[in-house]
């Protein structure tokens, strides 16, 4: 965290939206950037008036659509064993591919609005839609709402803590804990939604 604490709102600082937009792209692509952590800094900065909010919230969803579609392309177009081989290099193992894969096959376009919430699913979300073959216009649109409403929350929340000058190293040594505690929700929502569904009445 220190390396985010530093440079990342050090760049954000300096140059604006256009490092917020980049590392959200290549964040959604798979790759390991710091995506929600450069965007809740980022959301900080414009709480204390160091950058506009609209910047940040326009270039943060504009990084995350971009991002996801164009994975979604490369998912679409080699297919998973060509992601999965090559992906490993970058923290897209098989294993992880095919518990992606298993909650996309259940939920549908509900994962792709989910998964920007949880860290794994979120930076493997337009992969795994686009080897398993989702007709574009209905991710693109799950995409867009999810974007909208994950830059949103993150925006909202982190401009109004903006406000006070201890709040940028608090987030920056907890943002990892949040992460996990935001997972752990998903998961357990996922896991009721499944009992639910196949419980059922007993004779």
């Amino acid at each position: 965290m220190n390396w985010i604490d530093i440079h990342i709102s050090a760049l954000i600082h300096h140059y604006g939206g256009i490092v917020l937009f980049v590392s959200l792209t290549l964040e959604t692509l798979g790759l390991p950037f710091p995506g929600e952590s450069a965007l809740i800094l980022s959301a900080t900065l414009a709480g204390s008036g160091k950058i506009s909010i609209w910047v940040v919230a326009i270039s943060a969803w504009c990084g995350a659509v971009l991002g996801d579609n164009i994975a979604y392309v490369i998912g679409r177009k080699y297919g998973r064993t060509v992601v999965t081989q090559y992906g490993a290099r970058f923290g897209v193992t098989e294993s992880r591919y095919a518990r992606v894969e298993a909650i996309f096959a259940r939920f549908g376009p509900l994962m792709v609005i989910a998964a920007r919430f949880v860290v794994l699913l979120r930076q493997m979300n337009g992969l795994v839609a686009g080897t398993a073959g989702m007709h574009w216009a209905a991710f693109a649109l799950s995409n867009m709402v999810g974007a909208a409403l994950w830059v949103g929350f993150w925006t909202t929340l982190a401009y109004q803590f903006g406000h006070s000058a201890d709040v940028l190293p608090f987030i920056g040594r907890h943002i990892g804990l949040l992460a996990s505690a935001l997972m752990a929700l998903a998961l357990i929502g996922l896991l009721v939604g499944y009992w639910r569904k196949h419980a059922g009445p007993k004779p």
